[in-house]
């Protein structure tokens, strides 16, 4: 596949902040650090180095994601991701869900010259399927690659193909595009993603680490404002409505944590 890449700066998931949600699953990777999530319907946990945690908005929930009272009073490394991923027309009023992946969970597959350790967190990749169930077809893998090293992995020739950069320096792309931390890649039509570290990385980013990212595109209408994401107007409006009345339930109190954050 052929890339583009675009600035994108990582955006950490918001501290002491409740987030309403409806219809929109949030996928959250701890890369390093502690993460406390707690929503209306009973789901959170805590998720540490390797770990990741998919809630499933459906038909409304609260929700909030920060690190633990402990890492906000002590300071320390905190490092993550999120993602929304759009919910096709037809399930967006299901019922939530949370899954709790631990990262000894996930795929680990290796490239034949061990220049690269790969975790399928959802879908499959080449046969081997990751644990995280989608509503759509979809792919994720967090990458980790070694100085010089290239790999080239299967995508089906259906599915959109993104790389966002984690940390370190690389190219993509039959043409090596140069892309580095907080940068996206974005391929094109083909059946392949191909990935490159630079022989030299950073002194305190000895890989590169990368998130690659498709799936089947829906191709239906959105209607999209602060944390809700529907497909017309009305049914927007109609999310407001139910989160001003309180039909998204409350958030337990519970990890040393209230609706409006971590206790002082």
């Amino acid at each position: 596949m052929p890339a583009v890449t675009v600035e994108n700066p990582l955006a950490l998931p918001r501290v002491a902040a409740p987030a309403d949600a409806v219809a929109r699953p949030v996928l959250a990777v701890s890369i390093d650090g502690i993460f406390d999530h707690q929503d209306s319907n009973g789901g959170g946990g805590t998720i540490t180095n390797g770990d990741t945690q998919w809630m499933t908005a459906g038909s409304g929930l609260l929700h909030i994601e920060a690190p633990p009272e402990s890492l906000v009073m002590s300071g320390g490394l905190f490092h993550g991701l999120q993602l929304w991923v759009n919910l096709p027309a037809k399930d967006k009023m299901m019922a939530p869900r949370y899954q709790d992946i631990r990262g000894g969970s996930v795929q680990l597959l290796s490239t034949p010259d061990g220049g690269a350790l790969l975790r399928v967190i959802a879908g499959e990749l080449d046969g081997h399927a990751g644990p995280g169930i989608t509503h759509t077809p979809i792919t994720m893998i967090h990458a980790t690659v070694a100085p010089g090293a290239e790999v080239t992995l299967p995508w089906r020739e259906d599915f959109n193909g993104l790389a966002y950069v984690l940390a370190g320096r690389g190219s993509v792309g039959a043409e090596r595009r140069p892309i580095h931390l907080g940068q996206t890649a974005v391929f094109g039509a083909g059946s392949s993603l191909t990935v490159r570290a630079d022989e030299k990385q950073d002194s305190h980013t000895p890989d590169l680490e990368v998130v690659l990212l498709g799936g089947q595109p829906i191709r239906e209408p959105m209607a999209h404002y602060g944390p809700f994401v529907m497909n017309t107007r009305d049914e927007l409006m109609q999310a407001f409505e139910d989160f001003q009345k309180g039909r998204l339930g409350t958030i337990p109190a519970v990890h040393g944590m209230t609706e409006t954050g971590p206790q002082s």
